[in-house]
């Protein structure tokens, strides 16, 4: 079977999709648009600090396992992964 190739061999690279586009993988049946993170804070989330779990509250290691989710749903809606 032969593979098929999208880019053009152009050094700039490829782009998928505008800013206000949909764009879909793996078949999926209704493309969307870029998602929105609401978790994106991940800076102030991780913490150095002398506790053991890394974090400085237990709130902080909630922030960072909702972040996670949230990327792995936006994944899932892509269609670049599965559940």
């Amino acid at each position: 079977m032969a593979v098929d190739y999208i880019g053009n061999g152009n050094e700039d690279g490829t782009n998928f999709g505008r800013s206000d586009e949909k764009i879909g993988f793996y078949g999926l049946t209704a493309p969307i648009v870029k998602p929105a993170f609401s978790n994106a804070a991940v800076t102030t989330t991780l913490q150095t600090t002398a506790v053991p779990w890394g974090f400085a509250s237990s709130v902080n290691a909630q922030a960072l396992t909702d972040l996670v989710n949230e990327m792995r749903a936006k994944l899932v809606a892509f269609g670049l992964i599965t559940t």
